[in-house]
């Protein structure tokens, strides 16, 4: 049985001080031994802990504990191991970058799509009037989405609003938004609404919770996390490999970053390429003077540039 837990999370909530809340957040989180990524905002948190059952434990009690954020929905994942290295906890403008901050747009918690709980949305995504939106990155959604869903080429999710005359013909259409845990949904559905798409929807927790409601069936690939596991397994009933090797095309669902750190691109590449290319993208970042040495893994700590 495993002894850690890796704990996805977000709370869209008004803070007051939050920068002063980050601090002392973080003070908190390492006072469990707790590893992570957490961003906090005026707008709320958005969190990936990992640490003991026992701190992972005494996390959620304490969050949920406070009125600001007892409504929080943690995805709690089993892990052999902590999933970060190091404890980071930040403050930023936005819990996920959409570029877009005027509340009378774009407020989650006054106006975004219908929540829908993993067995509603495994009923309702194959219906003839019915598009499912995939609202994440390209290569988050190279590696796994679900089957017959509509894909963005965007690198990063502040570039989803330049999308949305893309999607207009869609717009007569009952529109679902899924994402990894559910945050970027409730800002692109609350984007999709502003913008006049009638009925909108969302799947209430992401990827990850329908993995674990409803067994991720119709889930294509692997799912994409922000944490040293890169990819994890959603998909019990009609599992597919869906993302294919960079270089030679090959079925594969590793996932890497370019060797070369003035690139550092991520990409899927398969092991053997992974060793003919010395963990680089082309030939041209194989022979980059400030290439880094492949271990097999394709992670790597930033180098400043």
């Amino acid at each position: 049985m495993s002894s850690y837990q890796t704990l996805l999370y977000y709370c869209y909530t008004p803070l007051v001080e939050a920068e002063q809340f980050a601090a002392e957040h973080l003070r908190f989180c390492k006072s469990l031994n707790l590893v992570g990524r957490i961003i906090v905002a005026d707008e709320g948190l958005n969190g990936t802990v990992s640490g003991t059952k026992e701190s992972c434990k005494q996390y959620m009690d304490t969050v949920l504990a406070d009125p600001r954020f007892a409504h929080t929905d943690f995805k709690i994942d089993e892990v052999d191991k902590p999933s970060f290295i190091k404890m980071h906890c930040r403050y930023k403008s936005e819990i996920v970058h959409s570029g877009l901050r005027d509340p009378q747009v774009i407020n989650p918690r006054e106006r975004t799509g219908i929540h829908l709980e993993p067995k509603d949305f495994m009923e309702m995504k194959d219906q003839d009037d019915v598009v499912v939106l995939d609202v994440r990155s390209d290569y988050e959604h190279n590696l796994g989405r679900f089957k017959n869903a509509i894909t963005l080429d965007i690198q990063n999710f502040r570039e989803f609003p330049e999308k949305i005359n893309e999607l207009a013909q869609y717009r007569d259409k009952k529109i679902i938004t899924y994402c990894t845990g559910g945050i970027k949904c409730e800002k692109a559905s609350a984007l999709l609404l502003h913008e006049g798409f009638k009925e909108v929807y969302q799947l209430h927790g992401g990827i990850i919770k329908y993995g674990k409601e409803a067994g991720g069936k119709d889930f294509d690939g692997k799912c994409y996390v922000f944490d040293n596991r890169v990819a994890v397994d959603v998909n019990t009933i009609n599992p597919t490999i869906a993302s294919t090797c960079r270089n030679c095309g090959t079925s594969t669902t590793k996932m890497i970053n370019c060797a070369n750190p003035e690139c550092n691109e991520h990409f899927t590449q398969c092991d053997a390429c992974g060793i003919g290319l010395e963990g680089s993208c082309s030939t041209d970042c194989m022979k980059h003077p400030r290439k880094r040495k492949y271990d097999g893994t394709g992670y790597y700590v930033k180098i400043p540039q």
